[in-house]
């Protein structure tokens, strides 16, 4: 499998930082093997080094974990970190645990591991089994081809992040999504709407829209067409490369599921920056969209989480790639049926 060095994963880069050595196995070309993505492993992470990874994951995402769960516990809501745990519905749990990605071998006290379905005991430690990715070749496909795709376009940044708009339009006052109040009347609210061309491209925005609203957007959006229209400028396309990521797991790395997981939380908090809520008690000041300054703010920094989302994309992209390389091996050296047992479901 090659890889060049441009297009290593951040798995890769966290191994550095924490002074795992990184070199891998020659190829012809002068590149090196990447993590996570062979057929089969080829590289065990000794004990003393994937549990200072593992450690590092958890003490990052407990800074997102903890708030959440002491929310909950009194029921509070928040717009925007709660969002990613309630809309993308995986839980703290989840996010919290660990794994390395395919292809990589796990020695040492890893046997807790083995309650996880998706994998098996090898001669050099505990790993995802083949069996896994198997089970996971049409959303490996799917993805890989929505990754490709989405990359290959321009950004639009003509938005303006008007779905939440889109969502109160010309809708009764009980009717309105999210429980914050608005900082514009629904008339006022109405008339910015009708100044503007909605050109929402995203699917999982536009199911939301209001009666009214929908028949404004330039097209009706539907989900056999997502991969025809997702495009990189998109702030709810930069937000589900988090999705992706953690459907994905455990074949992909936590470390690239926590920096989608990053980057989805910054986008969401622009996203309800341009919104018509007032959100100023919880300390998001509004990006003022309905004025000239506003819009030029939105788009700069719409720009700014674009260019960040084309990097993590191209991240995904490579690991995804490498799971769709080893699929082919596997399918190429070994009898289907062979592949059946633990985490093939």
């Amino acid at each position: 499998m090659r890889c060049s060095w441009a297009a290593l994963t951040s798995a890769w880069s966290e191994w550095a930082e924490v002074g795992i050595p990184v070199t891998g196995p020659p190829v012809s070309d002068g590149g090196t093997v990447a993590p996570g993505v062979l057929a089969e492993s080829t590289r065990v992470l000794a004990e003393s080094d994937w549990t200072q990874l593992r450690d590092r994951h958890e003490r990052r995402v407990q800074a997102w974990i903890a708030p959440r769960l002491a929310r909950r516990s009194t029921g509070q809501v928040h717009p925007v970190d709660d969002f990613l745990f309630d809309y993308y519905a995986y839980r703290p749990a989840q996010l919290r645990r660990w794994h390395p990605g395919y292809g990589i071998t796990l020695a040492g006290a890893a046997d807790a591991y083995l309650a996880l379905p998706a994998y098996r005991r090898t001669a050099d430690g505990i790993t995802v089994s083949p069996a896994t990715l198997l089970a996971r070749a049409e959303l490996v496909t799917w993805v890989g081809d929505l990754l490709r795709r989405t990359a290959a376009r321009e950004p639009h940044l003509g938005c303006l992040a008007l779905h939440e708009w889109a969502m109160v339009y010309r809708c009764a006052p009980d009717e309105v999504r999210h429980p914050w109040p608005l900082r514009l009347s629904p008339a006022q609210i109405a008339e910015f709407v009708d100044s503007q061309a909605l050109r929402c491209t995203h699917f999982d925005a536009f199911r939301f829209f209001t009666p009214a609203a929908r028949p404004r957007n330039d097209r009706q959006p539907n989900r056999a067409d997502q991969p025809d229209l997702e495009q990189p400028g998109c702030l709810h396309a930069v937000m589900d490369l988090y999705k992706w990521a953690y459907k994905l797991q455990p074949l992909t790395s936590s470390s690239i599921t926590t920096d989608a997981f990053a980057l989805a939380r910054d986008a969401r908090d622009l996203d309800m920056r341009v919104a018509p809520y007032d959100l100023r008690d919880l300390g998001y000041e509004p990006v003022r969209i309905e004025t000239p300054a506003g819009r030029r703010e939105f788009v700069a920094r719409q720009r700014e989480l674009a260019t960040r989302g084309g990097e993590l994309r191209a991240g995904l992209a490579t690991e995804v790639a490498g799971l769709s390389r080893s699929l082919g091996e596997l399918l190429d050296r070994t009898p289907r049926e062979s592949l059946s047992g633990p985490g093939a479901n």
